[in-house]
């Protein structure tokens, strides 16, 4: 089995600005030297609390946020991780499904212009696009009718599917999906878990699933990587991982995971205080 993506010791930063000319004076350490490898056709899942930097590292895997350091190879090919240019390649191998199914679909578009423009900014005709979007619709699920309809006419289920096949378009071999199921009631999550699956065992495709849902992880990924304000806490199997965690971090995690033995309490383990470190460290040699 080859590899997907390597990443080494990724970080990305927001500057934090202040005073008259707002200049930066410090820096939010969003992610913090992470690494990570994914084959082709695994699902990597990373977890970890709101605001710990998931959806940062998933932008950032895509081109959306700007590296601060680090390596990144793409099915063995090395990425100028400083060039823009270098990730608009990069996006025809690696797409991303948002979290949000209703702020990430233009309201003002038709579903065949949303689908059809990554193709057409790369050149391909306008009949071959629309063809596209019509098998890429019908591999989710959806009628070829959709196409002709706004988002604002389907269910929040209908237009996270809209995202699957727009990320589709381009054919890529690897899909970021961030909390995809977190605004989606129970019976549509597992609907789409289930589509995601179908992706990876007929196409091949590789998945990065950002997720705060540990259960829904554990039967669902391949491996998993644990973080809590922008570093890595621990990562492996899903069965070394979340049946036997190691970090205090890891084990605190999944013991508020609810449950409904009201007998016994969950057993949390105590976090040690050099792990309640801040993100706002300050950072040198700025």
């Amino acid at each position: 089995m080859s590899e997907a993506l390597r990443v080494r010791d990724i970080s990305v930063y927001y500057p934090m600005r202040s005073g008259v000319f707002s200049r930066v004076s410090n820096y939010l350490k969003a992610v913090q030297n992470i690494s990570l490898d994914l084959d082709e056709a695994e699902i990597l899942a990373i977890i970890g609390e709101s605001g710990c930097g998931k959806s940062t590292l998933a932008q950032a895997l895509v081109g959306l946020l700007p590296w601060r350091s680090g390596t990144y190879s793409v099915f063995g090919k090395n990425v100028d991780v400083q060039s823009p240019k270098a990730f608009s390649e990069v996006r025809q191998s690696v797409q991303m499904v948002f979290q949000d199914p209703y702020s990430s679909l233009n309201p003002r578009q038709t579903i065949a212009q949303i689908l059809s423009y990554p193709l057409l900014v790369r050149g391909e005709s306008k009949k071959n696009s629309l063809e596209k979007a019509k098998m890429k619709l019908e591999l989710v699920g959806l009628p070829a009718d959709s196409l002709e309809r706004y988002p604002h006419e389907f269910s929040g289920g209908q237009r996270q599917r809209i995202g699957i096949a727009r990320a589709l378009m381009l054919e890529p071999k690897v899909i970021v999906a961030d909390e995809v199921t977190s605004a989606l009631d129970v019976s549509v999550q597992a609907q789409v878990l289930k589509l995601l699956e179908k992706l990876r065992e007929e196409l091949g495709i590789s998945l990065v699933f950002i997720s705060h849902d540990i259960l829904t992880v554990r039967s669902f990924a391949d491996k998993v990587l644990v973080m809590y304000k922008g570093r890595e806490m621990e990562r492996g199997t899903v069965k070394d991982v979340l049946l036997n965690p190691q970090h205090p971090y890891t084990q605190a995690l999944i013991a508020s995971v609810p449950t409904l033995d009201f007998e016994r309490p969950p057993k949390v383990s105590p976090l040690l205080d050099a792990e309640w470190f801040s993100a706002m460290d300050a950072v040198s040699s700025l």
